[in-house]
């Protein structure tokens, strides 16, 4: 068997292909994160009612790049380690919520302040119906293929 989430040789067939499928909707969960927001690894597994946290991760990792990748995080508010100052500008261009890292935190990165900034998936009055959008393509949502 190969490396954990590598697809071994001798699989084929519809086994195969659950992985594009399963990434694609997870991306469009992510596309629809509204800016300012953010879901955990976990959130989107239960919002999808299948996977789990290592599988998005997953996902994310190896096709989140041009996904909104900054919305999707760990359930502790953490950072993603390596993409610090590329996460926190993003979140203080949109205005993610953060909660400030205390003088015994390593580095005194900020955390994102999980409670206020938890999105349910539930869409937001008056944002951009494109956001919504994910699953059918429309706003530019949804075209991970």
């Amino acid at each position: 068997m190969g490396e954990a989430g590598e697809v071994p040789e001798e699989r084929t067939g519809p086994v195969a292909e659950e992985l594009p499928a399963y990434a694609e909707r997870v991306l469009d969960v992510a596309d629809a994160i509204p800016p300012g927001r953010v879901m955990s690894y976990g959130d989107i597994a239960e919002w999808l009612g299948e996977g789990g946290p290592r599988q998005v991760g997953r996902v994310m990792a190896l096709y989140g790049g041009a996904a909104p990748w900054w919305r999707v995080v760990r359930a502790d508010g953490t950072l993603l380690p390596g993409a610090e100052p590329r996460a926190l500008a993003h979140y203080r261009e949109e205005g993610t919520p953060l909660r400030q890292a205390g003088p015994a935190s390593e580095g005194h990165v900020p955390r994102i302040d999980m409670r206020r900034a938890r999105w349910d998936g539930v869409p937001v009055p008056g944002a951009d119906a494109g956001a919504e959008a994910g699953a059918d393509g429309g706003g530019g949502a949804g075209t991970h293929t």
